[in-house]
């Protein structure tokens, strides 16, 4: 009987030191598949032209110099757009400055030579007569021009309907000879500036 018991205590110290050994050599082969895993990727590493990890201080300073080249080149580049951006800046507003204050030269230049008949006619006011007012018309001629040249020009009135994007009504007369709302005076009149209304004309208008 006790023989019996010691042989069965042997055979289970067998078969656990056989299922040990069968758990290490298991462990050792996915070990050595491991390791075969990595050396594999390694290889395709290096082979795809992607260099090694180097411990290498020649190497490494190596690296860090073109490093610190590229980030000098970049900080350089960084600069130079700034100062360009700076100075377009400041040109831009010295040109704006430039245009608001001398925009209106060459209105001004037109303008001169109506300024200087006006004169002329003013001098001779004391001849009076046609010479006068014949010197008159042609500074208005003259002015027209000028200002029609510009993009200047009168808005349409008398005899117009009414419109209240174009007319400021001050006044309605009764006229039983015109339509209602039709324009019978012009008090002052509007002008267009390239299609602009930059002063509406004051006007009567008809009443039934």
């Amino acid at each position: 009987m006790n023989r019996l018991r010691g042989d069965e205590v042997t055979k289970e110290k067998i078969q656990e030191q056989s299922k040990e050994t069968l758990q290490s050599a298991e462990q050792a082969v996915e070990s050595e598949s491991y390791i075969d895993a990595a050396e594999d990727a390694k290889e395709q590493q290096d082979g795809n032209g992607q260099s090694a990890e180097t411990d290498d201080p020649v190497e490494l300073k190596r690296r860090l110099a073109d490093k610190s080249a590229e980030s000098e080149e970049y900080y350089n580049r960084m600069v130079r757009l700034q100062a360009d951006y700076d100075n377009l800046r400041r040109r831009s507003r010295l040109e704006r400055e430039e245009l608001l204050k001398y925009g209106s030269e060459q209105l001004i230049k037109a303008i001169l030579p109506v300024l200087d008949n006006f004169e002329r006619a003013l001098a001779s006011a004391g001849d009076g007569g046609e010479k006068f007012v014949s010197g008159v018309e042609m500074i208005h001629r003259q002015l027209k021009d000028v200002l029609n040249n510009e993009g200047v020009s009168p808005i349409p009135a008398v005899e117009e309907p009414f419109d209240p994007n174009l007319h400021d009504a001050v006044m309605q007369v009764e006229d039983s000879g015109k339509e209602e709302n039709t324009i019978v005076e012009e008090l002052r009149k509007g002008y267009f500036f390239k299609g602009k209304v930059i002063r509406p004309s004051m006007v009567k208008v008809a009443k039934s």
